[in-house]
């Protein structure tokens, strides 16, 4: 005779459709980080089998600062870091508060903001590249027609504004792309509620204060988490904008890492990978908690 499972009780089998799901992580994620955490204790090439442990040296060399270009790196992706999360969070839900109604022409500007985010992180650095180009591009260019040539850049040839104006690439690829997350969280907010406050009295102002930031604020807080991931992993842009290896200008901590296994110094790699985790670990939380106060004083 069959046996009846109880009422609320799900069957024993429905336990084995997450299993390759967790196989999967367990290979490809679990396994990898705790064989970067041994190598990372040792001083392996990559190569020979040979190696010697070194402990934590690794590790307290870089937290100490003892790498200069390590610490070079993380102060450009900070840099990179703060720009492009302010300026594309605020650009990104400017844009969506504009084009919020359905209508045929803001579907149509949507789709022309929306068009750098399904290019390859390759073809805008090149786009860019010859944007920033200092002798035929076409910024410096227009300003010599307007007579306006004191205002040129150097643009990427600029080492204390070349991570400047990757960010502001980086921008322009994005913004589009998280209007529509934002669009999407501003499409939830019921009508209601801007009625009742218009009510009350309540400017364009007040009511973006007390009634779209407060039920807007968890969609921020993917937009900010998503971005800052982004802005850690913009390996792609980098090279493609500053060659490879980048310059010290341009150089962020996905690229110091690259450069650093291009060396064969695979231990010492391991070890910047696992600081690398543990910064981004650190600012999405500190950036949650910012946001959660922010919410609260909203």
């Amino acid at each position: 005779m069959r046996k009846l499972t109880g009422p609320g009780r799900p069957h024993p089998a429905l336990y084995l459709f997450p299993l390759p799901a967790v196989v999967l992580y367990i290979v490809f994620f679990v396994i990898p980080t705790v064989q970067a955490v041994q190598y990372a204790m040792t001083d392996w090439d990559g190569f020979s089998p040979d190696y010697e442990v070194v402990g934590a040296d690794n590790l307290v060399k870089l937290a100490t600062g003892g790498d200069s270009l390590f610490t070079n790196a993380l102060t450009n992706n900070l840099k990179f870091l703060l720009v492009v999360v302010v300026l594309q969070t605020l650009l990104s839900l400017g844009l969506a508060l504009m084009l919020l109604r359905n209508t045929k022409v803001s579907v149509f500007v949507r789709s022309v903001y929306f068009l750098p985010a399904i290019l390859s992180s390759v073809s805008v650095a090149f786009i860019w590249r010859f944007v920033y180009d200092p002798n035929v591009g076409p910024i410096n260019q227009g300003l010599a027609a307007i007579g306006l040539e004191s205002l040129q850049s150097g643009f990427l040839g600029d080492p204390d504004q070349a991570i400047y104006w990757v960010a502001m690439t980086q921008v322009w690829a994005h913004a589009g792309q998280l209007m529509v997350i934002f669009i999407a969280g501003l499409q939830q907010i019921p009508e209601d509620l801007y009625e009742a406050a218009r009510l009350d009295g309540a400017g364009r102002w007040q009511q973006f204060r007390h009634v779209t930031w407060p039920l807007v604020a968890p969609t921020t807080a993917i937009v900010v988490a998503y971005t800052t991931i982004q802005s850690f992993k913009a390996f792609d842009l980098v090279l493609g904008l500053g060659g490879n290896p980048p310059r010290g200008s341009l150089d962020i901590l996905s690229t110091r890492i690259y450069t650093t296994f291009t060396n064969s110094e695979f231990g010492y790699a391991a070890a910047q990978s696992l600081l690398f985790m543990v910064i981004i670990l650190a600012v999405t939380v500190l950036q949650r908690r910012a946001l959660k106060l922010t919410q609260k004083g909203a």
